[in-house]
C-alpha cells in the first residue's frame, strides 16, 4: 500500500529537481554569456561546486539533499515531517525584490528569464498537489 507521506515527499522533491535543473540551466546560460563558455562537463561542475556565481543555488541543492536524506531515513518520515519540509520550500522559494539571499536571486532570475518564470509556476502547481 503506497504512504501518502512518502508520495507527498518525493512529489516536492521531484518539483523542487526539476525547478533546480531550470534555474541552474538560466545560470549557466548567463555565465556563458558574461563570462566564460564553459567547454566540459566536469568545468560545469567545479563551477556548480565552487564558483560564487553559482553559490546561491546551494541553498536549494542543500533543501534537496534534505528531502533525500528524509526519505532515506530507517524511520518513515511523518506527515508532520512533510508539513515542515512542503512549508519550508514554499518559504525558500518566495521571490524577494532586494533580498541579498536565495530570495533576491531567484527574484532577479526570473525577471530576466521568461523559462525560471514558468518554472516557478510548475512549482507552485506542485505545491497545489501536496496538500494533506
Amino acid at each position: 500500500m503506497p504512504d501518502p507521506t512518502r508520495e507527498r515527499l518525493t512529489g516536492l522533491r521531484n518539483g523542487l529537481l526539476k525547478l533546480h535543473k531550470s534555474l541552474m540551466d538560466s545560470e549557466r546560460a548567463l555565465y556563458e554569456r558574461d563570462v566564460q563558455r564553459i567547454t566540459s562537463t566536469g568545468q560545469y561542475l567545479g563551477l556548480v561546486m565552487n564558483d560564487p556565481w553559482f553559490a546561491w543555488l546551494r541553498e536549494l541543492s542543500q533543501f534537496i539533499v534534505m528531502i533525500d536524506e528524509t526519505l532515506d531515513l530507517d524511520e518513515p518520515p511523518t506527515p508532520t515531517d512533510a508539513d515542515r519540509l512542503i512549508a519550508q520550500a514554499r518559504t525558500l522559494l518566495s521571490p524577494a525584490e532586494g533580498s541579498s539571499g536565495f530570495g533576491g536571486k531567484y527574484y532577479e532570475l526570473m525577471q530576466r528569464d521568461p523559462v525560471a518564470v514558468l518554472a516557478h509556476r510548475d512549482m507552485m502547481l506542485v505545491f497545489g498537489t501536496l496538500a494533506a
